[in-house]
């Protein structure tokens, strides 16, 4: 997974501060399915991704976005 702590706008030079721009996000993997998940309603959708993946307990507000791009293996 590869994301960022903000979007920032590169016409906007007085400071680096979060604007309005969106916050990347692409995850790779063998099990993951080329999609796109569209403009998530919260950052947390990724933490909730990442524990749903490590089989870990969902105790964060994020919907998880692992069942949407698993690919299917036989």
């Amino acid at each position: 997974m590869i994301t960022a702590d903000h979007g920032c706008d590169p016409a906007y030079t007085k400071t680096t501060d979060h604007i309005r721009e969106h916050t990347p996000f692409l995850m790779y993997g063998q099990t993951v399915e080329a999609v796109n998940c569209g403009t998530r309603e919260t950052f947390a959708d990724i933490a909730a991704t990442v524990l749903e993946a490590l089989g870990v307990v969902q105790r964060v507000s994020g919907t998880s976005m692992l069942r949407n791009c698993q690919k299917v293996i036989i």
